[in-house]
């Protein structure tokens, strides 16, 4: 982003703002629920959605595996980027963290 002497944005960093609060508000206005800030701003620090929502909700992995059904490790695995998970693993753990499937994968 370049700033000028007055602290305004440039054409194009206002540009990239317009297209993302465009493309934002099109995924909200057809269903889609936009990721919290926490976890985005998690994620932004290198944390992988799994691991971030997981701490957002404030669970242990052994809480999550747990509530969800799934071995310790595999959900380690999962959040590690060492294994994707099927889409019913991916289902169970969205239940768990109460956010939608979609989140995670189909």
């Amino acid at each position: 982003m370049t700033i000028d002497i007055l602290g305004t944005a440039d054409g194009e960093e206002l540009a990239d703002i317009a297209a993302y609060d465009q493309a934002k508000a099109e995924h909200i206005a057809s269903g889609g629920v936009a990721l919290p800030p926490d976890v985005s701003a998690m994620m932004l620090k290198g944390m992988t959605l799994p691991l971030a929502l997981r701490k957002w909700r404030g669970l242990t992995q052994a809480q999550l595996a747990d509530a969800s059904g799934i071995q310790q490790g595999y959900l380690s695995d999962i959040e590690a980027r060492r294994r994707h998970g099927s889409a019913q693993t991916l289902a169970a753990l969205a239940r768990a963290l109460d956010v939608p499937v979609g989140w995670l994968g189909k």
